[in-house]
């Protein structure tokens, strides 16, 4: 009964005017970053964070979580249209829907990919619903040792986030906590790193990096290397959207399975919906009757990545709510907009903020309906946005960043910043280094060592109190188990492999 009062009270916060707006304005937004290619979530919610600054906290949050579940439906559009997935989350819808529009039914694919991801995305947001308190109530026992085995577990992440290279993603991962040392210690008010920098006392702003990293990195790499787009032309319709009996009978199956396993790949630390969206795929195609039609422009083949992705970003937020754990690039962005907010994400929050977490999540409810009113009528002019010049959009993404990051503390050193960590955000993509980790390290960075610290003080420098607590006992655990994974899968795989592939 707890949990329908609650929902009651987050819809009397989501349907208020301001918050309302907001979430219309999130969603929109999100739909134009996963339709234009190369922007991408993580990109956009970093640009949202400073334009948000003005508003209360949970209206913000609404916006920024309108953007992430909006971009997982904007990317189906770039992948149908012109076989340029709008972000990672939709490379596999490429593969079928592509294949739709050059047959002459983009139409149908579309109007699919739009109903899938409404049902996957509230399916999602009823699990977060049911799962999340108890979760919370759960943690609710949690003290520093507990919270540093939570957030140590929350830096192995970085084995998930890498990529191809492991050690490029550690690498990556330690400069962030190298950028999270700088500034003042919390504990012992020692300056460190700041170089006699008064600008640097309270560290390098979170804003400014990951802006720089995400959404200038990304007009410095899109300027020297500008895609080649080439458009399907086909005539789109409201009517010419919707998908025929047939199409649905194919896709019901698909639709639902997707979303049970994209939510559950979701809620997984470092998964994702780029994960649940290969995986969703694959598994179709194995349970098919005809799985040598997959690729070659069927419906099944764009409804299970399509609701994949979608129920793994409303998975996505079970540990960030919940545990304070980001699992991915755009949570972990999120992670830090809740801090800088002002709310610490964790068990105390549905605690101690209910009518934030209530709100939030009663606004993805909200959010769904509006994507998909959205997509439907709107979708020729998603299309059109394609044909938006990168000479137009790039110089846009700059200055809406530059004076977004400006306004937040109206300093000019964090431009600097700013553009600093865009050169550097640039030479990473050039390496092959991700960004991701960087951004788990600099937000986890802190509260790990404050954490740390203080257990170790508790224990007067005992490393057992980590394992003599049963749930720090069980996370820790957890957390080496999580950086072995790696080794072990690699392990695993030059088994199956005979002695001339495992040649370089």
């Amino acid at each position: 009964m707890d949990i329908f009062q609650n929902i009651l009270m987050g819809f009397r916060v989501a349907l208020s005017l301001q918050n309302l707006l907001f979430s219309f304005v999130g969603v929109t937004l999100g739909t134009l970053i996963g339709v234009l290619p190369g922007i991408g979530p993580v990109t956009g919610v970093a640009i949202l964070i400073p334009i948000t600054f003005g508003l209360n906290p949970t209206t913000a949050i609404i916006t920024m979580a309108g953007v992430y579940y909006g971009a997982m439906y904007g990317g189906s559009t770039t992948s149908i249209l012109i076989n340029v997935p709008g972000e990672s989350s939709s490379v596999m819808t490429t593969l079928d829907g592509y294949q739709m529009a050059k047959k002459g039914r983009a139409g149908p694919a579309l109007g699919m990919a739009a109903f899938s991801s409404f049902i996957a995305g509230t399916f999602a947001v009823v699990l977060l619903t049911f799962i999340a308190p108890p979760l919370a109530n759960v943690a609710l026992s949690f003290g520093p040792p507990e919270y540093f085995a939570l957030t140590f577990m929350g830096l192995t992440l970085v084995t998930s986030l890498s990529g191809e290279s492991m050690l490029k993603g550690i690498m990556s991962g330690v400069f962030g906590l190298i950028v999270a040392s700088v500034g003042v210690d919390a504990i012992s008010g020692e300056e460190r790193f700041t170089f006699g920098n008064i600008y640097l006392l309270d560290g390098m702003g979170f804003i400014g990096v990951a802006v720089g990293l995400f959404a200038v990195a990304e007009v410095l790499v899109n300027l020297e290397e500008p895609m080649k787009q080439v458009f399907v032309r086909t005539k789109l319709s409201v009517r010419t959207l919707f998908p025929n009996l047939q199409d649905w009978k194919d896709s019901l199956g698909p639709i639902g399975r997707s979303s049970l396993l994209g939510f559950f790949i979701g809620v997984l630390p470092g998964a994702g919906a780029t994960i649940a969206s290969f995986m969703s795929y694959a598994m179709e195609k194995k349970l098919s009757k005809h799985p040598e039609k997959f690729g070659t422009g069927i419906i099944e083949g764009v409804a299970a990545p399509e609701g994949a992705n979608n129920a793994a970003a409303g998975g996505a937020m079970v540990p960030l709510l919940t545990l304070g754990i980001p699992g991915s690039g755009t949570t972990a962005v999120l992670l830090g907009a809740l801090l800088i907010h002002g709310l610490r994400p964790g068990p105390l929050l549905f605690q101690n903020n209910p009518e934030f977490v209530w709100g939030v999540i009663a606004s993805m409810y909200i959010g769904n309906v509006m994507l998909l009113v959205l997509n439907l009528p709107l979708v020729g002019i998603w299309a059109s946005m394609l044909r938006v010049p990168y000479r137009i959009l790039m110089p846009l993404i700059i200055t809406i960043s530059a004076v977004g990051v400006f306004a937040t503390d109206n300093n000019v050193f964090d431009m600097w910043v700013m553009f600093a960590f865009g050169v550097i955000g640039y030479l990473m993509r050039k390496l092959d280094f991700p960004a991701a980790p960087a951004v788990l390290g600099l937000v986890l960075g802190p509260l790990v060592e404050r954490s740390l610290r203080q257990s170790l003080t508790i224990s007067h420098g005992d490393l057992s109190i980590f394992f003599t607590r049963p749930i720090s006992a069980v996370l820790t655990i957890c957390a080496l188990l999580s950086l072995c994974a790696p080794v072990v899968r690699a392990v695993w795989q030059s088994r199956g492999k005979s002695p001339m592939e495992m040649k370089p």
